[in-house]
Formats: C-alpha cells, structure tokens, sequence
C-alpha cells in the first residue's frame, strides 16, 4: 500500500488498534513484535535478528519465554476473539487455520516448543512462516471446524490494498457478503 499498514485507518482507528481490541477483548496480552510506532501506545518485542515475520514471531518466543503466541498481522482487522480462544485451545505446536488448502501462518498460534524450527528456518535462504509450519507439523485447523466455531474467513481477511479496505469499511457497516481472505 506504500505506507505502513499498521497505521493505515479502518472505520476510524488504525488496523493495528482494530487488531490489539479483538486480542484484549478475549482477555489476552497485546505485545507487538517489530519497531515501535509513533502513537502507538503497546509494549513491544524487537524482531530476532534476520527480517520477515519469522524474525518477528521469533523474536517474540525469545523474550516472552514459556508462552503460547497468538500471531496476528496488522492488517488483519477483522479478528473475532472468539476464533482466537478456539486457536488458543488447539493443541499443536503451531495452529492454523487451513482455508482453501491454503495454512493461514499470520492468525495462528505459535507455541514455546517452535523456536528452535523458527531458528533452523530463519538461517535458511527463504525463511517463511509456512516454512515453520511445514516444519513443526502443524495442526491445520479444516475448515468444517472453524466454521462450527461461527468464524467466516474474516478473521484472516488481509488489508493489502486500497480496494481491500473500501470493502472491510463496507462490511463493517454492515455491508454484503462475507469477506475471504486472498489464496
């Protein structure tokens, strides 16, 4: 979008707001991994060394040892907490929800037992966080399942571009159809 997305404004609020209330409206701890932003009131967790989100997720089980993460991008905002609690009891050490085959690395839970496959893949020539996945055997959360769980694909739903945006304002306001995220 050529700016930073965390910053760009949904309904009123910056992506990165939407994205922190559904964590804390599910009575979880908000920390961002990445540099800190200007008005951004959050605790953050530098990213480990590298770049991407791998560092970022890395980073984050480096300084919050023992804890389970909940991995949202920023422009994921659209998230139901309700859809992050069920993640949350999904044993694996990663869980993701699969949708259109498709593991969604940026709304999944990243548990302690993960650093060291997101080491081995960070020091690699791709590092991804379907590489992680890949590598951790994930549990994929079917689709069937996070339905029964009143979740429509919108929790994942990314803001990439201008018209990503005028349709979530839209839904937002009650517009049609539920929104998918891109495969």
């Amino acid at each position: 979008m050529g700016r930073d997305k965390a910053l760009v404004e949904l309904a009123g609020r910056p992506l990165i707001e939407l994205v922190a209330a559904a964590i804390d409206s599910a009575g979880l701890d908000v920390v961002v991994a990445g540099p800190p932003r200007d008005g951004v009131d959050l605790p953050v967790v530098p990213d480990a060394p590298g770049s991407g989100p791998v560092a970022g997720v890395l980073g984050a089980l480096d300084a919050l040892p023992g804890h389970d993460l909940l991995v949202v991008a920023v422009d994921q905002p659209l998230l139901r907490p309700d859809t992050v609690l069920e993640l949350l009891a999904t044993p694996g050490s990663v869980v993701a929800p699969l949708d259109g085959g498709v593991p969604q690395v940026t709304c999944a839970v990243y548990r302690p037992d993960v650093a060291a496959t997101a080491r081995t893949v960070l020091a690699s020539a791709r590092p991804s966080l379907r590489a992680v996945i890949d590598n951790a055997g994930a549990t994929l959360v079917a689709e069937g399942v996070w339905r029964s769980w009143g979740e429509d694909g919108r929790s994942w739903a990314s803001v990439d571009t201008e018209a990503d945006l005028a349709e979530m304002e839209r839904a937002l306001g009650g517009g049609p159809g539920p929104l998918r995220s891109p495969s």
